[in-house]
C-alpha cells in the first residue's frame, strides 16, 4: 500500500499528540535527522513529522490511536543498531521510540523467565541476572546497545545462538500494540503451551510492520556449570576452515561458540590493533565450550579441527586469554568501519554447505573486483560478507551511502547462491528496506502474497512500518 503525505494531517496530528503526550513528543532536528538512519549505512530521504518518547503502554497506545484516525504511518524504533533500515523513518510519519520503556518488571527464578519492556538493552538484561547466576542466551554482537524490542523485531542471533538458539527460542510471550492502538496479549509463561496459532513467533521477527512490542516475556537459564575453554586455529584457506567447521558439525559436536573469518578479515582486524596476525594470509577459527564437559568436548574438537588441516592451534581455559580471542573477533566490524562505509550482509546456509558458500562468495569477489571481507557464525551456517566502499571526499558524514550499482549485482548473485544452496537472504538482520528486492526470490510469488495478506489482517490501512520488508 502506498501512503501519501498530507502536511495538514501531519500538523493536526502533532498537535493531537503534543495535547495528549506533552514534551514526550519531539521534532528537535537533530533527532529527526538520527532517525533517518540506523547502523546500516541507509539513510531515509524523508524525515519523520515528530518522534514520539514513549514512557509507557498508554503512550504507545494513545500514539496508535492517533496514527489509525488519521493514517499517519507509525515505525516503531529502539536503539537504532539495525542493519537493514528497517526503523529509518519515512515521509509524514511518526517514529515510535521505545527506549524509555527500560524497565525489567520482573526476574523469576523459579519459572527461569523475565518480564522486560521493550527498550531494556540486552546488556543490561545480562548485567541484572549475572548475580544470580542466570543469563539471557540471545547475544549478537550489538547486545551492548540493542534493545530486547529490537532483538525481538528482527529475530537477533549472535555467538551462542548455535547452542543456545536465537531470540526466538528465548521469547515466551509478548505484550503487542496494535494498529488501532488495541492491546493483545500472546504466548505464555509456562515452558510448554500448544493453544491456537504461535502469535509470538509471528510477531519475532516482523520487523515493525504488524505492531509494536511494549514488552515481553523471556526464558532465562542457568550459568553453565563448569570450564570455559576457547580454541583458535589457522587455516591455510577459508574453504579449508568452512570444511573444519563443518566437521565438527558433522561429528555431533555442540560448542557453545563457533565462529570463523576469513583471511581479509584477520588482516583488517590486526590492522586496527596493530598487530601482526598469527599466520599472515589465513583463515581464522574460534571455538568455545562451555559446562560441565567442556574439556572432553575442547578435546573432540581440537581433534577434529587438526585432522582437518589446522596450520596452528591453542586451546586455553584461562579466561583472560580466552575472552582477548572473543574481543579479536568482536573487533571485526569496528576495524573494517575504518577502512570505509560497511555494507554489512547476513546470509544463512545449512551447516554443510558452508564451504560452498565461501567458495561462492570468493568466486563473486573475484568475478567483480570487489573484496568482501566475510566472518561467518560457523556453529550455524550463518555468513556476514561486508562491501567496503571507499568515502566520498567531501561528503558530510549524514550524506547518504552510495552503493555502486556493482556492488548490488555482486549481492544479487550472493543471496542467489545462498538460496540455491537451501539457504536464506537473512539468518538474522532482517529484510528492512536493503533486502526487499530479493525476498520474493526465496518466498516465492504465492508465499510473499500470502504474507502480505497476513499483515493487512493486523494493519488493514498499512500504517505499520511501510514500504519496509515487502
Amino acid at each position: 500500500m502506498t501512503m501519501t503525505h498530507d502536511p495538514r494531517t501531519s500538523d493536526e496530528v502533532l498537535q493531537l499528540l503534543r495535547a495528549d503526550l506533552g514534551d514526550r513528543v519531539s521534532t528537535d532536528p537533530a533527532l529527526l535527522e538520527r532517525v533517518r538512519s540506523d547502523k546500516s549505512g541507509w539513510r531515509s530521504d524523508d524525515a519523520a513529522i515528530c518522534v514520539v518518547l514513549a514512557e509507557s503502554v498508554a503512550d504507545v497506545q494513545a500514539t496508535m490511536r492517533l496514527a489509525h484516525e488519521h493514517g499517519i504511518p507509525v515505525v516503531p524504533r529502539g536503539a537504532g543498531s539495525g542493519l537493514a533500515g528497517g526503523a529509518t523513518s519515512s515521509a509524514g510519519s511518526v517514529v515510535l521510540s521505545l527506549e524509555r520503556m527500560d524497565r525489567i518488571l520482573e526476574v523469576s527464578l523459579d519459572d527461569e523467565l523475565a518480564v522486560v519492556e521493550a527498550g531494556v538493552i540486552n546488556q543490561a538484561l545480562g548485567d541484572a541476572l549475572a548475580p544470580h547466576g542466570y543469563v539471557y542466551s540471545p547475544d549478537p554482537a550489538s547486545k551492548a546497545i540493542s534493545t530486547i524490542g529490537g532483538n525481538i523485531a528482527t529475530n537477533a542471533g549472535g555467538l551462542l545462538c548455535a547452542k543456545y538458539g536465537v531470540t526466538r527460542e528465548a521469547v515466551l510471550g509478548l505484550t503487542v500494540v496494535l494498529a488501532d492502538g488495541s492491546l493483545l496479549t500472546t504466548g505464555r509463561r509456562t515452558v510448554k503451551g500448544v493453544t491456537g496459532y504461535d502469535l509470538t513467533a509471528l510477531f519475532t521477527g516482523s520487523e515493525g510492520t504488524l505492531g509494536v512490542v511494549v514488552d515481553a516475556t523471556v526464558r532465562i537459564r542457568p550459568v553453565a556449570v563448569g570450564d570455559v575453554v576457547t580454541i583458535g586455529a589457522f587455516f591455510s584457506s577459508v574453504a579449508d576452515a568452512a570444511a573444519a567447521c563443518a566437521a565438527v558439525t558433522a561429528n555431533r559436536l555442540r560448542p557453545a561458540v563457533m565462529e570463523l573469518m576469513d583471511a581479509h578479515s584477520v588482516a583488517a582486524v590486526a590492522r586496527m590493533l596493530g598487530a601482526a596476525p598469527k599466520a599472515p594470509g589465513a583463515a581464522y577459527v574460534l571455538v568455545q565450550t562451555d559446562g560441565a564437559g567442556a574439556r572432553a568436548e575442547a578435546d573432540a574438537v581440537v581433534a577434529v579441527l587438526e585432522s582437518a588441516g589446522a596450520q596452528s592451534l591453542t586451546a586455553t581455559d584461562d579466561p583472560v586469554a580466552g575472552e582477548a580471542e572473543l574481543a579479536f573477533r568482536r573487533s571485526f566490524h569496528p576495524a573494517l568501519e575504518l577502512e570505509g562505509e560497511v555494507l554489512i550482509e547476513d546470509v544463512c546456509v545449512p551447516r554443510s554447505k558452508l564451504a560452498e558458500m565461501f567458495a561462492a562468495i570468493e568466486r563473486i569477489s573475484e568475478a567483480y573486483g570487489i573484496p568482501i571481507p566475510t566472518v561467518s557464525h560457523a556453529g550455524d551456517g550463518n555468513l556476514h560478507p561486508n562491501f567496503v566502499l571507499p568515502r566520498q571526499e567531501g561528503a558530510s558524514p549524514e550524506a547518504p551511502l552510495v552503493v555502486p550499482e556493482r556492488v548490488w549485482q555482486a549481492a544479487d548473485e550472493m543471496f542467489a547462491a545462498s538460496v540455491e544452496l537451501g539457504g536464506t537472504l537473512t539468518g538474522e538482520h532482517g529484510v528492512g528496506l536493503l533486502k526487499k528486492r530479493w525476498i520474493e526470490n526465496e518466498l516465492g510469488r504465492e508465499g510473499l502474497e500470502l504474507q502480505r495478506r497476513i499483515k493487512a489482517a493486523f494493519d488493514p490501512q498499512g500504517i505499520m512500518n511501510p514500504g519496509k520488508v515487502y
